[in-house]
């Protein structure tokens, strides 16, 4: 903040009250212990792993895995590693590729009741599943009349999210039309290549499948575009 002055004398009392003012704080902050480095080390690299396979750079993801499941078990918590596969599961269900996922059943037992249910969601198993336990924007969409989930979809709007959503309503048969060109066009506006090709896959099958040939060769184009040089 820029500090206005008259005269000689106000100078001097606005640098005198300054410099207690940075000394309170220098004090402040070194009260408060910094926390520790695997914190950090394991945030960083689990969002690089979720960006990393969400664009389709696989071994950079699983090195970046890697590294933060390694983080996070030098705590020696189970709880917290069983948080870390959900993120992996989540971003493999954001692209439609779905599995029981192992990591977290390993760990479910010392896992809160939370991330459980989290899991039941994200392999399907919706059938008693209670969603007040899931993360609040994930909450709307297990309550939506099967069918009727668009609107439930599009308020979602982080895209991660969004995309995680679209995958679980996938996989529990509850996907609409309009969910479909939502999640593709979400992925595609995040530049994220896996679940777009995956969703301009779905899209072309519905198209084919309704013998529409010029939407079947429109996604093509689509996806030849999209696909990794």
């Amino acid at each position: 903040m820029a500090i206005c002055t008259r005269d000689g004398a106000e100078t001097s009392m606005n640098k005198t009250a300054l410099t207690v003012l940075v000394a309170f704080a220098v004090a402040g902050c070194a009260s408060k212990p910094a926390p520790p480095a695997w914190k950090s080390n394991a945030s960083d690299a689990l969002k690089g792993y979720s960006d990393a396979w969400l664009k389709g750079n696989t071994s950079i993801a699983e090195s970046e895995f890697a590294r933060a499941r390694s983080e996070i078990a030098s705590t020696g918590r189970p709880d917290l590693v069983a948080f870390a596969e959900l993120v992996r599961c989540a971003s493999r269900v954001a692209s439609l590729e779905y599995d029981e996922c192992p990591g977290f059943a390993a760990l479910a037992s010392d896992a809160t009741a939370g991330e459980r249910a989290y899991a039941d969601y994200l392999t399907g198993r919706w059938q008693g599943l209670d969603a007040a336990l899931l993360p609040e924007q994930h909450q709307a969409v297990v309550r939506a009349v099967p069918g009727a989930a668009t609107g439930v979809l599009a308020a979602i709007q982080d895209p991660l999210s969004r995309m995680v959503a679209a995958g679980a309503l996938m996989q529990a048969g509850r996907i609409g039309p309009a969910d479909i060109v939502l999640a593709t066009e979400t992925a595609s506006g995040q530049g994220w290549r896996r679940p777009l090709l995956m969703w301009l896959g779905v899209a072309q099958k519905r198209a084919q499948a309704a013998g529409d040939a010029a939407e079947v060769s429109r996604i093509q184009r689509r996806i030849d575009v999209a696909l990794p040089r």
